[in-house]
């Protein structure tokens, strides 16, 4: 069993992606293979074989049965997990598909090149998301349950380690460990002001008879949806805001919202529908325009707090950023920064965003940047300190500079011999019929052929 932990765990944000909109191609489907109470379909395969060709992966003539068997690991895990009662919650799955939809926006650049090139609302994409996701989970869950005590020694790792040939090890891309202390610049009062005024005065012509969608066309800042007439798609009270979700779960439709406040700006929302627990609202976004004169004293500010480490030996970065950063991610962390791919404090310098990598690239281990302003796609306005932590040369993986990724790769590999001592358990206890069509001239790590009709 080759597939299973790395496939739905390590990379399953771009299969996902490839699951899902394969859907944008239509293919007539059907039935391959039964196991338990799960399904396995033909366009389940041919998605993730898809989606191992779009990833760069070696393909050979038995490639698409390896993926076909990885399926069947999936379903086998799906169907336990059930059994067993396991569960995700609401809350889960929208945290994880918000995490996955960040991902999707970074490669595409925006959200509107994303819908645009899917032919779909990001409410639409997020619909067709949820079970495949939901379900990934699951198999996540199940197998924690399965390894749940599986722990690795440093003899362990070690003797990992030293069974990998010379030429074999992965080369590990240059990374870096940054810590940041963030300065938002709060709009003025008197530009708050003006933008909440605006969204009343739309709201007053609305009442009077104005079309709703016609106001977001000309004067939403919300691109996405403005050029649907500020229309979201239905969505329920945790795939939103929790400001514009109580607004808008309030409404009767064709009503609009007092102006709502979120992290995005100010809105105010129209109910189209409302089906079981979820809504489809249009909305107007308006943002307060910038103030350059504060956003001019948050820059003087963090340079006095950059003075203030400087010249304290008793104030260190870490102290100060969480004594004076904005950003509540970091601030107690020291103000380390972590991937949000893998919750790991060193980052490849790929990874970064344009504007930081070359901030960082100038800076020597232990240095503090200048005042950097905030340019990252939809970031607030501000400025930021930056301080390199570490640094690490591209450089095949060694026990030295690696052992954590060692070592999680020996936890992985012990894992997954636990899963598969499951599986082979397994196989003769339960319902499993698959079409001989799709076994024929495979070579599997199971004996999958002797349930093949």
């Amino acid at each position: 069993m080759r597939f299973i932990i790395k496939v739905v765990c390590s990379i399953a944000i771009v299969l996902s992606s490839s699951n899902l909109f394969s859907q944008k191609k239509i293919v007539l489907d059907e039935i391959v293979g039964v196991i338990g109470d799960e399904i396995v379909t033909k366009s389940e395969v041919e998605a993730k074989y898809s989606g191992m060709i779009s990833q760069g992966m070696v393909v050979t003539d038995n490639s698409r049965c390896e993926v076909m068997e990885d399926v069947l690991y999936s379903k086998m895990l799906l169907n336990q997990a059930k059994v067993d009662s396991v569960e995700v919650s609401d809350g889960q799955v929208d945290g994880e598909m918000d995490r996955r939809i960040r991902y999707f926006i970074s490669q595409f650049g925006s959200e509107e090149a994303m819908e645009s090139y899917y032919e779909k609302s990001l409410s639409q994409i997020k619909d067709e998301m949820r079970k495949t996701l939901k379900e990934q989970l699951l198999i996540q869950s199940m197998q924690g349950n399965l390894t749940s005590n599986v722990q690795v020694t440093p003899a362990e790792v070690e003797e990992y380690y030293n069974n990998i040939p010379e030429d074999s090890l992965p080369l590990i891309n240059a990374e870096v460990e940054i810590a940041q202390i963030i300065k938002y610049a709060p709009p003025s009062k008197a530009s708050i002001q003006e933008t909440k005024d605006k969204l009343l005065e739309f709201k007053r012509r609305v009442e009077e008879g104005e079309n709703f969608a016609t106001l977001a066309v000309l004067y939403s800042e919300d691109k996405g949806s403005a050029l649907k007439g500020g229309e979201i798609g239905f969505v329920g009270r945790a795939e939103v805001q929790p400001e514009f979700s109580a607004a808008a779960f309030k409404l009767k439709p064709g009503n609009v919202s007092p102006v709502v406040k979120t992290k995005f700006g100010y809105h105010i929302i129209q109910m189209i529908e409302r089906r079981g627990d979820k809504v489809n609202v249009r909305h107007i976004l308006l943002k307060p325009k910038l103030d350059y004169s504060s956003l001019e004293k948050v820059k003087v500010e963090l340079d006095s707090i950059a003075n203030l480490i400087a010249n304290d030996s008793n104030l260190t970065f870490e102290k100060a950023a969480n004594k004076f950063s904005d950003d509540e991610e970091t601030k107690k962390n020291g103000g380390v920064v972590v991937s949000p791919y893998n919750s790991s404090s060193m980052i490849p310098m790929d990874e970064l965003d344009p504007s930081i990598f070359f901030v960082i690239d100038k800076l020597e281990v232990g240095e503090i940047s200048n005042s950097v302003q905030i340019q990252e796609q939809g970031s607030e306005p501000g400025y930021k300190l930056i301080k390199l932590n570490k640094r690490t040369d591209p450089h095949r993986a060694s026990l030295k500079l690696d052992y954590q990724k060692v070592k999680n790769a020996a936890k992985a590999q012990k894992e997954q011999d636990e899963i598969e001592k499951w599986i082979n358990q397994s196989l003769d206890g339960i319902y499993i019929k698959l079409d001989k069509k799709y076994t024929e001239g495979c070579k599997f790590a199971q004996d999958w052929k002797k349930f093949a009709e």
